[in-house]
C-alpha cells in the first residue's frame, strides 16, 4: 500500500467499521430471503460465466485487403518486367479470390472478433478513391504483389495502421519481397527512413504472424476513447499527471461518481429487499462453488454482491465497460459496509475492467492487455525481484484468469484493514504470464514473462503469487518504473509492444534474448 493512499484512507477507526458493518448485518438479516420473484429487476448473476469471449464493450477490427499489383508490357531487348508473378488480368482474380478465402479461414480461427472487407486489387494510387469501404477500415492489409511506393504512401496518408503481406514460398512469388527494406522502409538509405511504418509492419507468408499483429491492433482499437467510470475520482500513484496522460495517450473518457452520488445509492440498494434478495442468492451461489472457502463474515459477502450491483447500474447508465475505486482502503467501506475487493472481483470474473486505486499510470495496461487477450487483468503490487524471482499481491484479483474456469479462492478480509470481503486466489501454478509495468511518464514500459512458482499466504495484500522470471533479476531491478504492475494469464508481449509502438510508448522486453 503507497504512503499517499495510507495517508488519504485513514480516519475510520476498525470499531467503527465493526459498529457499521453490525448494522448492516442486522438489517440483512432482517430481510426475507425471496424467489425470483415476478416483478424483481432481471439482472444477471456475478457468479455466471459469461460467455466464450470475456471482452463486454469491444468493436470488431474492421480490415480491408488491398492486393497491389501492375501489368507489365513486353519490350524487345530491354528489361520490361519486375520480380514477380502477376503479370496477368487472370492472375490478378486468382490472386484475389485466395486473399478472400485465406482472410475468411483466419477470422473464423482468430481469438478476437474482425471483420474482412472484399479484397480490391489496385494498380495505382489513381485507383484508392474508388475503394468506398476503405473509410470503414481500421486497418490496411496491403498484399504487395506490385505496384510503387507512390502507392504505398498514398495508403499510409489514409491515416490507418498498415500491414504489409508478402508471399516467397507460398507463391505467387510477390515483388516487393526483394525491395520494401531498401527502397520503402529505408527509401534508399542505411537506417529507417519512414516514421508511419517499420519492419514489424511486414509479414511474409505466416498468417500466424499477421493473426498476433491483428490481435494487438484489435486491442489498441478497443482501449481507444475508452470509457471507464472512477469512483472518487481519477488518481496516480504518486503522480497528478496519469490522467492526463492517459487521455492524451489512449484518449480515455474518464467519468467520475462522487461518493456522496455512490453512497446514496448505495443506502437505497441496501434498504431493497430485492436487490438484498439477489444479493442472498448470488451469495449462497458463490459459496456454494467447488473450491470456494469462506473465512469472513458471510454478511461482508452480501454487501459485497449489493456493491456489484449499483457499479453495474452506474455502468450500464454510462454505457461502460470499465470502473476504477480511489479511495477503496478507506473512503468506500463505511458506505459500502465491506472491502470493494470482491466486488471488483465479481467485475472481472463477468468480464467487466474493474480496478482498485484508480491508478492511472497502470490502468491503460489492463485495459489493453484485457482485450488482447481476452482475458482479465490482474492489477497488483510487485516486490523486490531476487534469486530470479518476484512476488506480487493485491486484494482484488479475478478468478477467471484464464478467461474460461475460475480458479480456487479462499473468501477473507482485506488485508490492511482486516475488514470486508476480499478474495485469495490460487493462481494456477506452472501458468505462464505476462507482466507489464508501465512508467510515470507514459514513454516507455517494461514487459516480461513469468511462470507462476507458488501462491503464499504472506501478511500482505490476499492474492498473492510467486513467479519464475524469464530474464535477469538483477537488470529487472534496474528497470522497475511505476508502482503497480498489470498480470495477465499467457504470454501477450508481442503484442503488447506492437500496440505501445502506435501510440509513441516504447518496450523494453526484459524476456527477450
Amino acid at each position: 500500500m503507497s504512503n499517499q493512499n495510507r495517508a488519504n484512507e485513514a480516519g475510520v477507526s476498525r470499531r467503527r467499521f465493526l459498529q457499521l458493518t453490525a448494522g448492516a448485518a442486522a438489517s440483512v438479516a432482517a430481510s426475507p430471503v425471496v424467489a425470483a420473484a415476478e416483478d424483481a429487476p432481471r439482472t444477471e448473476s456475478l457468479s455466471d460465466r459469461p460467455g466464450p469471449d470475456m471482452r463486454r464493450g469491444s468493436q470488431e477490427l474492421v480490415v480491408k485487403p488491398i492486393l497491389t499489383y501492375e501489368l507489365p508490357s513486353r519490350r524487345e531487348k530491354t528489361s520490361w518486367r519486375n520480380w514477380g508473378q502477376l503479370h496477368s488480368k487472370e492472375a490478378v482474380a486468382q490472386e484475389t479470390a485466395r486473399i478472400n478465402a485465406e482472410l475468411a479461414d483466419l477470422s473464423k480461427e482468430a481469438d478476437f472478433p474482425t471483420k474482412m472487407l472484399p479484397a480490391a486489387a489496385v494498380a495505382g494510387a489513381g485507383e484508392l478513391d474508388g475503394l468506398t469501404d476503405l473509410a470503414q477500415a481500421d486497418v490496411a492489409l496491403i498484399y504487395a504483389a506490385g505496384g510503387w511506393t507512390e502507392l504505398f504512401d498514398a495508403l499510409l496518408q489514409k491515416g490507418k495502421p498498415v500491414i504489409f503481406f508478402i508471399r516467397h514460398r507460398s507463391g505467387p512469388y510477390y515483388l516487393w519481397h526483394e525491395i520494401i527494406h531498401p527502397r520503402f522502409l529505408r527509401a534508399h538509405s542505411d537506417q529507417l527512413a519512414r516514421t508511419d511504418a517499420d519492419y514489424d509492419d511486414v509479414v511474409v507468408d505466416d498468417y500466424g504472424q499477421l493473426r498476433w499483429r491483428l490481435r494487438a491492433l484489435y486491442g489498441l482499437k478497443n482501449i481507444r476513447g475508452r470509457r471507464i467510470l472512477a469512483i472518487g475520482g481519477p488518481g496516480g500513484w504518486a503522480t497528478g499527471d496519469a490522467p492526463d496522460l492517459a487521455r492524451q495517450r489512449w484518449n480515455l473518457d474518464i467519468q467520475t461518481v462522487q461518493y456522496p452520488d455512490l453512497e446514496q445509492r448505495l443506502k437505497k440498494a441496501q434498504a431493497d429487499t430485492g436487490c438484498v434478495a439477489r444479493a442472498q442468492r448470488g451469495t449462497a451461489q458463490l459459496l456454494g462453488q467447488r473450491g470456494i472457502r469462506l473465512e469472513t463474515q458471510r454478511d461482508f459477502v452480501v454487501n459485497s454482491f449489493i456493491l456489484a450491483e449499483v457499479f453495474r447500474q452506474l455502468l450500464a447508465e454510462a454505457d461502460a465497460y470499465a470502473i476504477t475505486v480511489n479511495g477503496c482502503m478507506g473512503s468506500i467501506m463505511p458506505i459500502a459496509l465491506t472491502a470493494p475487493c470482491l466486488a471488483l472481483n465479481l467485475l472481472n470474473d463477468a468480464g467487466y475492467m474493474a480496478y482498485c486505486e484508480s491508478d492511472f499510470v497502470v490502468i491503460p495496461a489492463g485495459i489493453l492487455l484485457h482485450f488482447i487477450a481476452g482475458k482479465p487483468t490482474f492489477f497488483c503490487n510487485p516486490t523486490y525481484p531476487h534469486d530470479g524471482t518476484i512476488t506480487f499481491a493485491h486484494c482484488t484479483a479475478p478468478r477467471r484468469m484464464s478467461g474460461k474456469e475460475l480458479e480456487p479462492a479462499r473468501i477473507v478480509t482485506h488485508y490492511e484493514s482486516d475488514y470486508g470481503a476480499a478474495p485469495k486466489v490460487e493462481f494456477r501454478t506452472g501458468q505462464i504470464i505476462t507482466a507489464a509495468m508501465p512508467d510515470f511518464s507514459a514513454k516507455e514500459w517494461v514487459g516480461y514473462r513469468c511462470e507462476i512458482v507458488g501462491h503464499p499466504f504472506l501478511p500482505i495484500c490476499r492474492s498473492q503469487l510467486e513467479a519464475r522470471i524469464a530474464g535477469d533479476d538483477h537488470r529487472l531491478t534496474q528497470l522497475m518504473r511505476g508502482f503497480h504492475h498489470m498480470l495477465v494469464y499467457g504470454d501477450y508481449r508481442r503484442e503488447m509492444g506492437y500496440a505501445l509502438k502506435k501510440v509513441g510508448i516504447g518496450l523494453v522486453n526484459l524476456s527477450q534474448a
